[in-house]
C-alpha cells in the first residue's frame, strides 16, 4: 500500500477524496479535496472513479482510508493513502 503525507501531496498528482462521513468532513474539512462517504465509494467505485485516474484516499484518522485504499487497490485502482 503506497502511503504520503498530507503535506507531501499536491493537487497536480492526482485527485484527493475525503472518505470521512459528511456530517465529520464539514466539522474537520480537508483543504482541495472531494468529500465520498467510504461506503459510498467503495459500493459505487465503478461509476465515481475513473480507471485511469490517480487517487489519493484520506480520512481524519487513517482506518477508512486503509480499508478503501486496500480495497480499490484489489480491483486495480492506482491509488495512495494521504496520512495526516
Amino acid at each position: 500500500m503506497k502511503k504520503i503525507r498530507l503535506e507531501d501531496y499536491n493537487p497536480s498528482m492526482g485527485i484527493l477524496i475525503d472518505v470521512q462521513h459528511p456530517e465529520d468532513f464539514k466539522k474537520n474539512p480537508t483543504p482541495s479535496s472531494k468529500n465520498i462517504y467510504a461506503d459510498k465509494l467503495l459500493l459505487n467505485y465503478k461509476v465515481l472513479l475513473d480507471y485511469n485516474q490517480k487517487y489519493y484516499i484520506i480520512c481524519n484518522k487513517g482506518f477508512l482510508s486503509q480499508k478503501v485504499v486496500a480495497m480499490l487497490e484489489y480491483f486495480g485502482y492506482n491509488v495512495t493513502q494521504v496520512i495526516r
